[in-house]
């Protein structure tokens, strides 16, 4: 009797053992093998090609100690060799290098390749075989920017603007003393598709570049622990409604050594974005927004005598305009330009003359352009990517899940796809337009590269076919979906990730990853649908892990990210609790162990969600949360709520100080204590907020950290996360 007993309990124990042994099988991931700055996170990199790109008519790429040049069609050769590489560096006195560096090229039509060691920046032209640039550099100089058309190099020294000749005689542009005066880098907190502060004329001779006047903006104090005793830190940070600093444009002139400044005029509380030049280096154009940015004005100036010369066109909203782009001049057609806008509700192109009259519509429908690629070298053709459906697909409307490639006819506006494969195609054109890189991804396709004809999609040549880098590993199954949002009629996105090894007959803890902002989308057509390592992490440790792409965030059309405007946190949070109603509904998902997580605008949702429906969240963690909107700075606040004076209740409505009271669940506030972004004034508040409510959250601050917390530190980060979800969910 006691035998039989005893093997009914090992084939007991053998059967509850069954899943753990099926998952002990296959190998289990840490999250030094998942997270950005882990020990092993190369190994678990998306094979590619290093460094694919055009060169003339060939595409080149890295392949060991050699980099390979390819014309579509032909047999591959070597372009050059490290070996043949640091032959010529030496032969011009320069240090050798012990690998194929990061290159650029000068231009996609040359074959000079562009890279730094210690502290020169190297112009080696590979098909004659010798150093043709040697740029010495200093490492107080910041912002390079260099100007094709002649080889000069613009950079910053501190707040100064300076260029760089081709044979190393440093120029200065400007010679402010005042700390409060930048010049020649970005402005306007990067807003507006702003990404720098110099913009070269197209033949050299002339640099256009911002000078921003910060001296009336408030100094926002952050403080630098480092040191034996600690220093401020300041940090110029115009909050929303409060003064903005004053942007100018000056033109330097390289054979004059003179300035001209462009005319822009009053008020000078506004947004002078999306700087281009004429073909003809005579004229600029300024996309001026202001300062409510509800009207745009494109205006051209004269970069000879800084004269406002033409009025082109206005947009206007009853919300907002956010131009990305500057406008884009048609080659050989010095006349003609093609600008971005929504006008339509959707993101298309227009095609224009340079006295403002529309020429036609380029692009239409419920779909976005996301990029322009180029043109033929005639101009007759321009390569776009957008989320217009395939032409195979039955449905009218863009998803914004599914990315093309598109070759649109400048002159009545016929597209014509190149890009057949279902799922997400990431493309590079070459210099002439007729072939393309194609490297394309999809639920199930980790990397595919091909190179395609574009005047058909006809593949030229399959470069590469990446592997699983997690085929020997315990995976969730994680699905796609749609689901209503809060409006009852619009579909948004989300995925699911089941927990590892799961069983439908158990319940399971949940987190909810949100970030729910603007400029973001977070479910693709890409592999695994974007899933990101932490969420593997989480589902591999038996949670449901969903995300979800509310109304607010991008790529679905104008009506869909504007319905945010004046009360950030309330449609976005109505459109996440409709995705809490559908995890509610899963058989296996644990209604009273609903956890939410999310960083900046996410840190911002994961408070307003866990204080709006505290029955509803059991845990929360919230990194670098966004309290209170009139302590976020100018642009983006003022662009999505209005001037503080002009919604106060919209303001009130979004302020999660308000809410402190309501706090039932377990809540970490994270934030790194030099953060310029979301300053530590939020979470600050939060906590007094929270003290006096009786209320109590957790904190953890990152030292030293900005806005992200990057490199090493990131692995803390998440296992700090993680830890917390796992004691308390």
């Amino acid at each position: 009797m006691g035998n039989i007993i005893k093997r009914l309990l090992v084939a007991g124990l053998c059967t509850l053992l069954l899943p753990t042994t099926f998952m002990a099988q296959q190998k289990q991931f840490t999250l030094e093998d998942l997270i950005p700055g882990g020990e092993n996170t190369a190994r678990f990199a998306v094979e590619s090609l290093r460094q694919l790109q055009w060169c003339g008519d060939s595409y080149i790429y890295v392949d060991g100690e050699t980099v390979v040049s390819v014309v579509p069609g032909k047999k591959e050769q070597i372009a050059f060799t490290l070996e043949k590489l640091n032959s010529a560096l030496k032969a011009a006195g320069l240090e050798e290098v012990n690998r194929i560096p990061s290159f650029s090229l000068i231009s996609a039509k040359e074959s000079v390749i562009v890279f730094t060691n210690r502290q020169h920046r190297i112009h080696y032209d590979f098909k004659a075989d010798k150093v043709v640039g040697d740029y010495t550099l200093s490492t107080k100089w910041a912002n390079y920017d260099y100007a094709s058309g002649n080889g000069y190099l613009a950079f910053t020294e501190g707040n100064n603007l300076k260029i760089l000749s081709p044979e190393n005689k440093v120029t200065a542009v400007t010679q402010e003393t005042n700390e409060g005066i930048v010049s020649g880098q970005s402005v306007h907190q990067n807003e507006f598709g702003i990404n720098k502060g110099t913009y070269w004329s197209p033949s050299g001779s002339l640099l256009a570049f911002y000078r921003m006047d910060e001296t009336m903006v408030s100094t926002y104090p952050l403080v630098d622990f480092d040191k034996r005793v600690s220093e401020l830190a300041p940090h110029k940070y115009p909050m929303a409604g409060m003064k903005s600093h004053e942007v100018t444009v000056g033109v330097y002139n390289l054979t004059t050594g003179q300035t001209v400044w462009l005319k822009t005029g009053e008020p000078k509380e506004k947004y002078l974005t999306n700087i281009a030049w004429s073909p003809d280096d005579k004229s600029i154009y300024i996309a001026e927004l202001n300062r409510d940015q509800n009207e745009m004005n494109l205006v051209r100036y004269s970069a000879v005598t800084g004269e406002r010369e033409a009025l082109l066109f206005t947009e206007k909203s009853d919300k907002y305009v956010e131009p990305q782009n500057p406008i884009v001049f048609v080659p050989n057609q010095p006349d003609q330009f093609i600008w971005q806008n929504d006008r339509d509700g959707y993101n298309h192109l227009y095609l224009y003359n340079t006295s403002g009259e529309l020429i036609r519509q380029l692009t239409s429908g419920k779909w976005v352009v996301l990029r322009m690629l180029g043109f033929d070298s005639k101009g007759n053709n321009l390569y776009i990517t957008g989320t217009a459906p395939h032409p195979a697909s039955s449905v009218a409307e863009g998803t914004s899940l599914e990315t093309y490639a598109w070759q649109v006819n400048v002159k009545n506006g016929n597209r014509t796809c190149f890009t057949s494969k279902k799922g997400v195609h990431s493309v590079v054109v070459s210099p002439d337009g007729q072939y393309a890189i194609d490297q394309y991804t999809a639920p199930d396709v980790v990397r595919e590269i091909s190179i395609v004809r574009t005047k058909d999609g006809k593949e030229q040549a399959h470069l590469l076919t990446a592997k699983n880098p997690y085929a020997d590993y315990a995976m969730p199954e994680i699905v796609q979906g749609t689901i209503k949002a809060s409006d009852g009629t619009t579909d948004i996105h989300y995925r699911l990730l089941k927990p590892v090894g799961l069983d439908e007959t158990k319940k399971y803890p949940t987190v909810i990853y949100v970030y729910g902002g603007p400029h973001s989308q977070q479910v693709t057509g890409g592999w695994q649908y974007g899933t990101r390592g932490w969420e593997i992490y989480m589902a591999q440790k038996g949670y449901v892990v969903y995300v979800l792409d509310n109304r607010g965030t991008s790529n679905r059309g104008r009506d869909f990210e504007q319905v945010i405007h004046r009360n950030l946190g309330k449609n976005e949070t109505a459109d996440q609790m409709e995705g809490v109603k559908f995890l509610k509904s899963l058989p296996y998902v644990d209604a009273n162990r609903i956890g939410v997580h999310g960083w900046s605008y996410g840190g911002f949702m994961t408070t307003t969600m866990m204080l709006t429906h505290p029955d509803v969240f059991k845990v929360g963690v919230a990194g670098g949360p966004v309290i209170d909107w009139k302590f976020y700075e100018i642009m983006y606040g003022e662009r999505y709520m209005d001037h503080p004076d002009d919604n106060p209740e919209g303001y009130n409505a979004s302020n999660v100080n308000l809410k402190a009271s309501n706090l039932k669940g377990k809540l970490l506030i994270i934030h790194g204590t030099m953060d310029p972004v979301v300053v530590m004034q939020h979470s600050m508040s939060f906590l007094k907020a929270c003290i006096d409510a009786r209320t109590y959250p957790d904190f953890f601050a990152y030292p030293g950290h900005p806005h992200n917390v990057m490199g090493r530190d990131r692995i803390h980060l998440h296992e700090k996360i993680t830890r917390y979800f796992d004691d308390n969910l």
